[in-house]
């Protein structure tokens, strides 16, 4: 069978396709035939040496995969040859707290990931696709949209009524944005696009504030926000956006941390964030029961994943440049040839 390989962290230089040998499932493993797998900021990240979480040379990369049970090992039975299936971005974490130990199998930066054409993995660490979807919709849930889930439903959960701000126009944006909608909630887009605007608005967004005409778009967004402050701030750029991030919560809000995208600078001012009354939480993707949680709100709700280009698995290269361009809107999905 046919995989891919980041032998270096030189860029897509380093993603070769090799030959692998075909896994037999063991006991309470489930052979899936991979039909599509999605790529995040993370998988850019490692292909830089950026990502600052522990990262090896010489893994199958991406988190995120969907597929069909091709086979079963002796003690299965959550599923069977044939059930439409999803991997969970974090093995092992079933559900609760999360692990201390939480990124010690992580796909692709520890572990083997999903752009392999057959992948043998622990029965518990899959879920069933919504009905609904395809293998290249269902190919974003595991984290990009399980993130968003985490953000807008952990600790105090998001309520109608009240009001989320969304960074850009990336995967975890764009999937917070159509659930905080399904929540009742209003939602407040940012974009540097005049074009992406447009789109925003067509998937839901209440109000859109072009970041780079207006550098004070956080107190743009408090003034669209009742003059008080948003309620959730789905924070992805980091370092680069704290600032503003802060001055767009009401006191009592709540900023959730996801990512890194933006690392302008690494200064944060401490005053500005003791001074906002703000509540931070880190959202390090979620659970498997998240997952299942986030599908069955998916189906409910009708929302379809937005996938902005899919490649056919020959052209993994181009998929990684593209979103390492930074010009995609939604997800950026590989086809397998299994599909």
């Amino acid at each position: 069978m046919k995989a891919y390989r980041l032998n270096d962290f030189t860029g897509v230089s380093g993603l070769v396709m090799v030959d692998e040998p075909m896994p037999v499932p063991q006991r309470g493993e489930v052979l899936v035939a991979v039909h599509a797998a999605s790529l995040n900021f993370r998988d850019i990240a490692m292909m830089r040496n950026e990502y600052p979480v522990t990262h090896r040379k010489g893994l199958i990369p991406l988190s995120d995969a969907a597929g069909q049970v091709a086979a079963v090992g002796e003690g299965v039975d959550r599923f069977k040859i044939g059930d439409r299936v999803m991997g969970v971005f974090h093995p092992t974490w079933q559900g609760g707290r999360m692990p201390a130990d939480v990124n010690k199998h992580a796909y692709g930066a520890i572990t083997d990931g999903w752009l392999v054409e057959y992948k043998a993995v622990n029965q518990q660490d899959l879920v069933s696709i919504p009905a609904e979807l395809s293998f290249e919709e269902a190919a974003t849930l595991p984290c990009a949209a399980l993130t968003a889930w985490s953000a807008l439903t952990l600790g105090e959960p998001v309520r109608s009524g009240q009001t989320v701000l969304v960074q850009g126009t990336g995967g975890v944006a764009l999937f917070a944005l159509q659930l905080a909608k399904a929540l009742g909630a209003r939602v407040i887009a940012t974009t540097s696009s005049p074009g992406k605007a447009d789109r925003l608005m067509a998937l839901g967004a209440d109000h859109v504030i072009n970041y780079v005409s207006d550098l004070e778009w956080g107190s743009t967004a408090k003034h669209w926000a009742g003059g008080i402050g948003v309620d959730r701030v789905i924070e992805v750029g980091g370092p680069g956006t704290m600032a503003q991030s802060l001055r767009a919560v009401r006191p009592g809000g709540e900023i959730s941390a996801i990512g890194f995208l933006s690392s302008k600078t690494r200064e944060i001012d401490f005053f500005s964030l003791f001074g906002s009354g703000a509540n931070f939480r880190h959202i390090s993707v979620g659970s498997r029961e998240g997952l299942e949680d986030l599908s069955a709100s998916i189906s409910m709700s009708a929302i379809r994943p937005a996938i902005d280009r899919v490649f056919e698995f020959e052209d993994v290269r181009e998929a990684f440049s593209y979103v390492d361009c930074g010009s995609h809107f939604g997800k950026v999905v590989v086809r397998l040839p299994a599909a």
